[in-house]
């Protein structure tokens, strides 16, 4: 998702193991870039976990958060820009909140692990038992 003020921009999805920094936009909103392609808003699906690091002090002390946080990328109900991030404790910010230069990456997402294997080897074992 990226908000709508960043459509005249060019824009591409968020990739695993890059690195995102928030970047003022000429029309004046803000967005994240990867590196190296300052003129390319990087969009995020909803409830993509970030980890954000290197938060400045005053935001940190002002918000309650460590200089390293995990967030979750929503979309905020109210207001002019609907791109977020939602933190651990609680509080919800705009991305146009986020100060220039705060970087954050794509937490990996474990895969998981599901038991075909063991649930196809019960089922038969049983079915040997019933005959």
């Amino acid at each position: 998702m990226c908000d709508y003020s960043l459509e005249m921009y060019g824009s591409r999805p968020a990739r695993e193991g890059e690195r995102y920094v928030t970047t003022r936009f000429p029309s004046g909103s803000m967005g994240l870039t990867a590196p190296g392609q300052p003129g390319t808003a990087v969009c995020m699906a909803c409830d993509t976990r970030l980890a954000i690091a290197e938060i400045p002090a005053e935001m940190a002390a002002r918000h309650g958060f460590a200089e390293y946080e995990e967030a979750t990328f929503v979309r905020l109900d109210s207001g002019v820009y609907r791109d977020g991030l939602r933190f651990a404790n609680g509080v919800e910010l705009s991305l146009q909140q986020i100060p220039v230069g705060v970087s954050m990456e794509l937490v990996p997402v474990e895969p998981v692990k599901l038991p075909f294997a063991e649930v196809a080897e019960e089922v038969k074992t049983r079915a040997f038992e019933l005959v």
